[in-house]
């Protein structure tokens, strides 16, 4: 089925800790600035498994997991294909 159909796709949503967020900004050294769905900007470090696996640019949208020790940092916990973002979006999930 292609994504032309607009089927709809069971997407991965976010756990109680994570949320939303939209990549705004490459740092470089595997860190990105985000602007979270709570409404917080963070730099959100893209994990090591993640590294050269999935590739992640601006105006993607991931789901973040902010660090209980320090609230203005994150690590991605997963990106979405743009079909998907576009998804989320028809749905209201994220603006």
């Amino acid at each position: 089925m292609s994504d032309d159909e607009g089927g709809r796709k069971n997407l991965r949503m976010p756990d109680d800790d994570e949320v939303f967020a939209i990549v705004t900004n490459m740092l470089g050294a595997n860190r990105v600035k985000v602007r979270c769905a709570d409404g917080k900007e963070r730099t959100a470090r893209i994990p090591g498994k993640m590294q050269k696996r999935i590739w992640i640019r601006e105006d993607d949208v991931v789901l973040v997991e902010p660090w209980d020790w320090q609230d203005e940092k994150a690590d991605i916990t997963w990106r979405y294909e743009k079909s998907e973002a576009d998804q989320l979006r028809r749905e209201g999930h994220i603006q």
